[in-house]
């Protein structure tokens, strides 16, 4: 193993639920994006580190990982322009604990078939991460990881790619397969769609951007979500658009552009 190794795995679940902090006319709201302090429970749970024991105190996983670069894209045909199919579904609490006025009853809403490409950027010297790169290529965890709630479990066996990676600063146009985290105003960057006289075919075509603030971590003593403006597009970028963090990918043939943080 080299001294940085970077891989990625699908996360696919039937339902998910990565609860945001506000509501909306009594309804438990969802982020659409897996996002990263959901992303390191998940790996914690992957190699049996531990979550939430006592307020006020960081799980251990958190601890440990919240270092780690990592980088998210939707899976391609789980998603529509980035948007994940939503229900809203009613549960009834009847524990006299949960409401001591009657029963609790709860809006929340879900997502049906979520599914992600994730991104890791391991280093050799790291246990943890040489524990995440074995159990990720046998499909090992050593608890079920799930998309928000036990009931929503997770799966990625079988999924493991490996990538020749380097630093990519954009000398022409290009796009990004991953989320990435936007800084200023996006549409002032896209490269305008036009038509090719000697291809006789339209360049640069593009259908969709898609916008969220997500969580990156914690604040160190509110102990809240620290979150950041994300943007997922099949935009072509200006070269002199400023992104960091971009790396470039080759898998064989294929190259991607994607962004961890």
């Amino acid at each position: 193993m080299s001294n940085r190794r970077l891989i990625s795995f699908d996360l696919q679940a039937d339902f998910g639920f990565f609860k945001k902090p506000d509501y909306n006319d009594g309804v438990l709201l969802t982020y659409n994006m897996l996002h990263k302090p959901a992303l390191l429970g998940i790996l914690g749970a992957i190699i049996g580190l531990e979550g939430y024991r006592q307020k006020g105190e960081w799980p251990v996983y958190y601890r440990r990982l919240k270092n780690l670069p990592v980088g998210i894209e939707p899976l391609e045909g789980r998603h529509e322009k980035g948007s994940f199919r939503k229900s809203v579904v009613k549960y009834t609490n009847t524990v006299g604990y949960a409401n001591r006025d009657g029963n609790l009853l709860v809006e929340e809403s879900m997502l049906i078939r979520p599914a992600y490409r994730c991104y890791l950027l391991l280093e050799e010297e790291n246990a943890d991460h040489r524990k995440l790169y074995d159990y990720i290529r046998q499909g090992w965890a050593e608890y079920v990881p799930y998309f928000g709630k036990n009931e929503y479990a997770a799966w990625f066996g079988g999924t493991l790619r490996e990538y020749r990676f380097e630093d990519f600063i954009p000398e022409t146009n290009f796009r990004i397969s991953s989320l990435f985290i936007k800084e200023g105003v996006l549409s002032e960057k896209q490269v305008t769609a036009s038509f090719s006289l000697s291809l006789m075919e339209m360049m640069n075509e593009s259908s969709f951007v898609y916008f969220e603030r997500l969580p990156v971590g914690f604040h160190p003593q509110l102990m809240q979500y620290e979150l950041a403006d994300f943007a997922y597009t099949d935009w072509m970028l200006q070269a002199s658009t400023q992104i960091g963090n971009l790396y470039k990918l080759e898998e064989g043939e294929k190259t991607k552009i994607i962004q961890l943080f």
